[in-house]
């Protein structure tokens, strides 16, 4: 296993535990200078990595079983496994909460769901292998971090049939919320260089949910991000334009769409 991904396991449960860099330095005797580049450089001795481990109450064997998902967690389902998630909606919003660090206490006590349903939907979950249910009904994701749906697969097609009515359904003018339109006339290399820049806040946001994921519940909020960029012109318009006129811009398209609990959007 790389170092790296130890650190990066070390990093989020110091998070998920809410333990700074400073409250490392003072558990371990060093500046919180020093721990700062010991984690930007994943420069720790065993014996540094014990000691925070001590400190946040995690058994080392843990922080290897936490860091060793990420290689070997699933990246993507097959048609079929996603086409059964999306034809039972109960089976769909129990795998939405059991990959974002739900509890089986937390899904029954907020969604209407028998202790037995949820049971039987968190017993195909594990056969799909998306999480492992364990004793006491706890839930272990084992999605690798680097999951996606299946572009244009059935789960990507469910959210994007709603977009519109239940997504742009808002007027966006809550906190957290943001709708910009913007139109004018760019020239494709123009389009192409805010294609890269789109794509570059699609991984932020991606990063971002993966980084709170270790969060407690009440700290995180179902946020959407959509994105879309298109060469488009009203259809009002192009019905007016003479017969043999310059075309209108091709039909190019990028839409980048990250869906969680619809709570909230940005």
């Amino acid at each position: 296993m790389r170092a790296a991904a130890l650190v990066e396991a070390l990093k989020r449960t110091l998070k998920a535990k809410g333990l700074t860099y400073a409250d490392v330095a003072g558990a371990i005797a060093l500046s919180e200078a020093s721990v700062k580049r010991m984690f930007a450089r994943g420069d720790f001795t065993l014996q540094r990595l014990e000691e925070i481990c001590r400190f946040a109450r995690i058994d080392l064997a843990e922080l290897a079983a936490s860091a060793g998902e990420d290689a070997h967690g699933i990246t993507q389902l097959s048609v079929e496994q996603e086409q059964e998630i999306v034809s039972d909606p109960k089976l769909l919003l129990v795998a939405w909460c059991a990959i974002n660090n739900w509890t089986f206490e937390q899904i029954v006590a907020t969604y209407a769901l028998t202790d037995a349903e949820c049971i039987g939907c968190l017993t195909k979950l594990d056969r799909i292998r998306i999480i492992e249910l364990l004793p006491g009904n706890r839930i272990r994701p084992l999605l690798s971090r680097t999951f996606a749906w299946r572009a244009g697969g059935p789960i990507e097609c469910y959210f994007r049939s709603r977009v519109e009515a239940e997504y742009l359904g808002s007027n966006f003018e809550r906190n957290g919320e943001l709708f910009l339109f913007l139109s004018g006339m760019l020239s494709d290399a123009s389009i192409a260089e805010l294609v890269g820049e789109l794509r570059r806040v699609a991984r932020d946001f991606a990063q971002r949910h993966r980084g709170d994921l270790g969060l407690p519940l009440p700290q995180r909020f179902g946020t959407s991000l959509l994105i879309a960029l298109r060469p488009w012109e009203l259809r009002v318009f192009s019905q007016l334009r003479r017969e043999g006129s310059m075309a209108g811009p091709s039909e190019r398209l990028l839409s980048l769409h990250q869906g969680t609990r619809g709570s909230r959007k940005a």
